[in-house]
């Protein structure tokens, strides 16, 4: 793998006017008293779907690692009824204590696909704690039940279970057929762009999602994405994608205005960009409470006062962008 792009490298990498591949993962409202809002879920699964992006459930904006396994049991069977057959990505999480940690992902795995999405194999403690040789056999187990599956490489900055993938490992991973693409969630433009460049030269149909929502203009090199950040405006992110699809320069206008969400509410303490989360779908109308996880990171009051300023520039970007419809990708996109 290059060690090193230069900006020659980075440049030959841009590819405009393709077609973005767009996942938001939903946020798991609650209610004031603290507990989960199921109905408001399914209402912002539904809400993503419309827009033409893939709802991914029971991730880290889910308060998927907070949840027993029966609660992302029912937030599954839910999204999978809301969506009757529409695309959707949902977590696999596996129980510590499971006594086989291939075979605890294979079956999370299977009963997503059994529902009619695509898993993705959240980290877990176990799996960072082994060396990379033994990590390349935990994929290579899940792999061989069957595809697909997407791999997920986690800043420890989102999660004390995240890691990055040794250079050995997103090997492996690129080249077992199972594995239909990665989210790529390094916070690393340059780490994200070896990525790519590798991805190119190995296997083209291989989605990398990004996960920076620091650098959401990944998505000009070749990243797809799947972000918490879309959540906040699935909306304008779907319009964005399509500007950028069209070859109109108006996707920068936009893009910026979402960065600079992107920005503010993805600040340390990371994890608390969930409730950031949930203030600003609160100011948009689209959720009926702010309250976050009881046990989630918060975010100060004050911050709805810069929340609301966004909103209202964004609100009046998208009023000059009604020109513009979002293309709606076909079921199992």
């Amino acid at each position: 793998m290059v060690e090193h792009l230069s900006l020659a490298d980075v440049e030959r990498l841009i590819a405009r006017g393709r077609r973005i591949h767009g996942a938001a993962a939903v946020l798991l409202p609650h209610r004031p008293d603290g507990t989960p809002d199921p109905d408001a879920f399914a209402e912002m699964v539904a809400f993503v779907s419309r827009q033409g992006l893939t709802p991914a459930v029971n991730m880290d904006t889910g308060y998927g690692e907070l949840l027993t396994p029966a609660q992302r049991h029912d937030l599954l069977r839910r999204a999978a009824q809301v969506l009757s057959g529409r695309p959707f990505i949902a977590g696999v999480y596996v129980d510590p204590q499971s006594a086989d940690l291939s075979d605890a992902y294979r079956r999370g795995a299977d009963e997503i696909r059994q529902l009619g999405g695509t898993p993705i194999l959240f980290p877990s403690p176990r799996l960072k704690a082994l060396d990379v040789t033994e990590q390349r056999a935990v994929f290579r187990r899940v792999a061989s039940g069957g595809g697909p599956l997407l791999a997920f490489e986690l800043s420890p900055a989102f999660s004390g279970a995240g890691f990055l993938f040794p250079d050995e490992l997103f090997r492996e991973v690129l080249e077992l057929p199972a594995f239909a693409g990665l989210k790529h969630s390094s916070l690393s433009r340059r780490l994200e762009w070896r990525r790519l460049a590798l991805r190119n030269e190995v296997r083209e149909g291989f989605r990398i999602y990004t996960g920076n929502d620091l650098a959401i203009d990944m998505v000009m090199y070749g990243s797809d994405y799947l972000l918490g950040l879309a959540a906040f405006a699935p909306d304008a992110f779907a319009i964005r994608d399509t500007l950028w699809e069209t070859g109109d320069a108006r996707f920068f206008e936009l893009n910026d205005v979402l960065q600079y969400l992107g920005q503010f509410a993805f600040r340390p303490p990371v994890p608390a960009y969930k409730h950031s989360a949930a203030q600003f779908l609160h100011l948009r109308g689209l959720v009926p409470s702010d309250t976050p996880h009881p046990r989630g990171a918060r975010r100060p009051e004050s911050d709805r006062a810069v929340l609301e300023e966004i909103a209202s520039r964004l609100q009046r970007l998208l009023a000059t962008l009604q020109d513009v419809t979002h293309r709606q990708r076909p079921a199992g996109s």
